[in-house]
């Protein structure tokens, strides 16, 4: 489809129709992952020293907190961009409306004003801030807390451990530095496929939250084009009864919901429960890995540019320690 586009209007349909949108989920994407980093740098001192492996690693109640951060700053950021997705329609572009995704952006947002904007901001902002809260502090509990806790009890016990192992922890006893604790390393293995579960773990505690509430955005954003064209008088000024529109139009949403909810499944509270719910394994086996290479990128990332720090040692009353690099 794109090679097609580029032999039909040439190589300036890259940079008038692709670039755009691929530099708007860049940029929000730098400022979540950004704003999570310092955040939580600032709530655990420890993690504030870009060291490669933080132990004992920051709480659950740390790491959510800092993603539920990072969500509040990318649902401002991400506000704009989401109001021109919203009222997006492919036909005002072909039909020569606008004569690229540049001046499509310029006119739209100024066509709705900050008012227009910020429409459904409420629903954005708790849907980002409690869906990356989860997100992140999911994966940071898998990643770390699981890891060193599985790695504890598999490699916990001297007379459970492999036969190799058992032979190097004895000859490190009897060697030249005998005065020293044993050591031994995990499975090079482990690390990787725990950050891997993870992400799955982290992508799927997302979507507990931001898919039913993403059910509803998509009731309430279809309202806003006919909000949009009714508040806009003749001469582009917003009239003063524009916020109690957009304010109003929460109420009916919630009340189309129900009723959708009603004619699919039941009335009641599970009616309800099913109708928001509904499709979110399909839609969330989709996105598990584009989730989970993301927190893979972004781990491998952060540590390659992490500083050294002395390797972190668990120590095992049986008389050694387990040595993670």
């Amino acid at each position: 489809m794109l090679a097609h586009a580029v032999r039909t209007q040439g190589w300036t349909f890259i940079p008038s129709q692709v670039l755009p949108p691929l530099l708007a989920n860049t940029a929000i994407s730098a400022v979540c992952y950004a704003t999570y980093l310092q955040v939580l740098a600032a709530l655990d001192p420890r993690s504030s020293g870009a060291l490669k492996r933080v132990y004992p690693p920051p709480s659950f109640s740390t790491t959510f907190t800092a993603g539920a951060a990072a969500g509040a700053a990318q649902s401002l950021v991400a506000a704009p961009f989401d109001a021109l997705q919203v009222r997006f329609r492919a036909s005002e572009l072909l039909h020569g409306k606008y004569s690229n995704m540049w001046s499509y952006a310029y006119h739209k947002l100024r066509a709705i004003g900050l008012r227009g904007i910020f429409a459904g901001s409420s629903l954005s902002l708790c849907k980002d801030s409690v869906g990356y809260g989860l997100f992140f502090g999911t994966f940071e509990f898998v990643k770390s807390q699981c890891f060193y806790t599985f790695v504890s009890q598999y490699y916990g016990s001297f007379g459970t451990l492999s036969s190799a192992k058992q032979d190097l922890i004895r000859s490190q006893q009897t060697g030249e530095s005998s005065d020293r604790i044993p050591t031994i390393e995990p499975h090079y293995m482990i690390e990787p496929i725990f950050i891997m579960a993870a992400g799955v773990a982290a992508s799927f505690a997302q979507q507990l939250v931001q898919y039913p509430l993403s059910r509803v955005q998509e009731v309430y954003h279809g309202r806003l084009a006919g909000i949009d064209t009714g508040s806009i008088d003749g001469r582009g000024a917003p009239r003063p009864t524009a916020l109690h529109l957009y304010q109003r139009a929460y109420v009916k949403t919630f009340r189309r919901v129900v009723i959708s909810a009603r004619r699919s499944f039941q009335t009641g509270p599970a009616g309800l429960v099913l109708w928001l719910y509904h499709g979110m394994l399909s839609n969330t086996l989709r996105q598990v890995p584009s989730a989970s290479v993301g927190l893979m990128a972004f781990e491998v990332i952060r540590r390659k540019y992490a500083l050294e720090a002395d390797v972190v040692r668990i120590h095992i009353e049986s008389g050694y320690d387990i040595l993670l690099a």
